[in-house]
């Protein structure tokens, strides 16, 4: 184990009703004006007929600090998989992660990661998950169900949990690939992975941050 703790339906109406043109701050009160303008992700047509600019919510990898992370690796190829982890663990504290905020969790293989990586999510403590795997095709089909599996399980795990889970499983078709893309010639695709979770958690809190507000907004967040 490393030191790291390893769409708006239209309807039509007999009568259209009279439009109250009060600002939001009027209407909803709790929403606090400052809060208001800093989560409108778009402002309607004004009277010159200009739109305002679009808010793009696009994710940082600068504002990492305090966002903690799951790596689910699989033990199978760990001759690969451990240099994946590698890449992936510099490449977090390279955008200020700290090792106390990676946990690093073993399973057998690529096909057990998914049932993990749900888990982990569901935990409600990790901004992302990182899936570390590495599937080497061999003389049968196997390789087409554990590839299959987890590249299906692994989306699935997010889906469910809400949580980002990256899928750094690498499907190559022989050994010499796969080292190649774990430090190779071909880059360490862990640290891309890595990379990719900084990207997805922060997009993932924005978003979350936003969803707030629209609730606070249309009165279903209101306790």
């Amino acid at each position: 184990m490393m030191m790291s703790r390893s769409i708006a339906v239209a309807a039509s109406f007999p009568e259209t009703p009279k439009m109250v043109h009060s600002s939001p701050q009027a209407q909803f009160p709790r929403l606090s004006s400052s809060l208001y303008s800093a989560s409108s992700s778009a402002r309607i047509l004004g009277n010159s007929g200009r739109a305002a600019a679009v808010r793009h919510l696009v994710g940082s990898v600068t504002r990492t600090e305090g966002l903690r992370f799951a790596i689910v690796v699989a033990r199978f190829n760990e001759v690969v998989t451990k240099l994946l982890l590698e890449g992936a663990v510099d490449t977090f504290k390279r955008y200020s992660v700290t090792e106390e905020d990676i946990d690093v969790v073993w399973v057998p293989g690529s096909f057990e990661i998914p049932v993990a990586a749900q888990r982990l999510g569901k935990l409600g403590k990790y901004q992302a998950i990182l899936c570390i795997g590495a599937v080497v095709r061999g003389d049968t089909s196997h390789y087409d169900a554990v590839a299959n599996s987890a590249a299906s399980g692994v989306l699935s795990a997010g889906l469910s949990s809400g949580v980002p889970c990256i899928f750094g499983v690498l499907t190559c078709e022989d050994m010499d690939q796969a080292l190649n893309r774990a430090g190779g010639k071909a880059g360490n695709k862990g640290s891309e992975a890595a990379l990719t979770a900084d990207y997805s958690s922060m997009h993932r809190v924005q978003l979350l941050q936003t969803g707030s507000l629209f609730q606070i907004y249309l009165g279903t967040g209101c306790s």
